[in-house]
């Protein structure tokens, strides 16, 4: 099957959002199927879920966007708070993305940044997302919580990222490519060679602007303010993701080694979890396609 043959690929202007505000959706699948929302994540783009998609697209009807400021997405304006970029915000975009598809109800499977997105999206919208898909993630609350010398270290771009502009956009604009290359060796990953040669040239092509590291920072930079407010306010309000919740991290990842990832979303879960660790790191999706679009397909369906 060709580079994402069958899929429109297409800007879709998303209500309630800034005003001339798309997001780069890539469609796809049966018609008449359940409606699928995939969500790549740091640093990379829709793309990711090539080999995935092959499986799903028999089965369900596939939505798959690059998140604001991220890939082809448009790149909104810095609020001072970092509001623009967070993941209510994005979570936002992408309720409004499935309304105006004519998707009232949708399920969502999210990797990295975009399960975060998930998560959010799970709590604002209990009614709306019926099955949710999380890839190498805990909590971020729970993670910024524990943070120790262990975590720093191999997490140390949440760190780096979130310190005022335009140091870290100076500093990764030097040589984009080596950071995106860097990053996508990180994490459990062993051999890059899995990573399909159209999928680097995406992120290679979308990393090396300006405009999207500055939004990648200023993601990282909501995530350690206002998203910590909002998660932190959710819990006082006794807020739990409502549906059923599908986790899969990597055993060689970093979450694996250091969070019991499966505990923590069980707390965070008004229904049944079902975790597995597939023999991967963190790129799940690209490491392990056939793996991840089998778990996706037993429990979405």
């Amino acid at each position: 099957m060709g580079w994402f043959e069958g899929f429109e690929d297409r800007r879709f202007g998303i209500a309630g959002a800034e005003p001339g505000f798309a997001l780069r959706v890539r469609i796809g699948g049966r018609a008449d199927a359940p409606p699928l929302l995939l969500l790549h994540g740091f640093p990379q783009t829709g793309a990711m879920w090539h080999r995935v998609a092959r499986h799903l697209a028999p089965h369900f009807r596939l939505v798959i966007p690059d998140l604001r400021g991220y890939g082809e997405s448009d790149k909104p304006d810095d609020a001072p708070d970092h509001a623009a970029h967070s993941k209510r915000r994005m979570a936002a975009d992408l309720h409004a993305l499935m309304l105006g598809l004519g998707h009232a109800e949708y399920r969502v499977a999210g990797h990295d940044r975009g399960a975060r997105v998930a998560h959010r999206l799970a709590l604002d919208q209990p009614r709306a997302v019926r099955r949710l898909a999380l890839m190498d993630i805990a909590p971020t609350l729970d993670m910024y919580e524990a943070t120790d010398r262990r975590f720093a270290t191999a997490y140390y771009h949440w760190f780096f990222l979130i310190q005022p502009a335009p140091h870290p956009e100076s500093m990764i604009g030097r040589d984009p490519a080596h950071y995106l290359h860097w990053k996508l060796g990180g994490w459990g990953t062993v051999d890059r060679r899995f990573f399909e040669a159209e999928a680097l040239a995406e992120y290679e092509r979308c990393w090396s602007r300006p405009e999207t590291i500055h939004a990648a920072c200023e993601d990282y930079r909501a995530s350690a303010g206002i998203d910590l407010e909002h998660d932190r306010l959710s819990r006082e309000a006794g807020e739990r993701i409502g549906c059923d919740l599908l986790l899969l991290v990597g055993a060689r990842g970093v979450v694996h080694a250091l969070f019991d990832a499966p505990a923590l979303w069980r707390a965070q879960c008004a229904g049944r979890v079902e975790a597995h660790a597939l023999p991967a790191g963190h790129y799940l999706a690209e490491e392990r396609p056939d793996e991840v679009a089998g778990h996706l397909l037993a429990f979405m369906r």
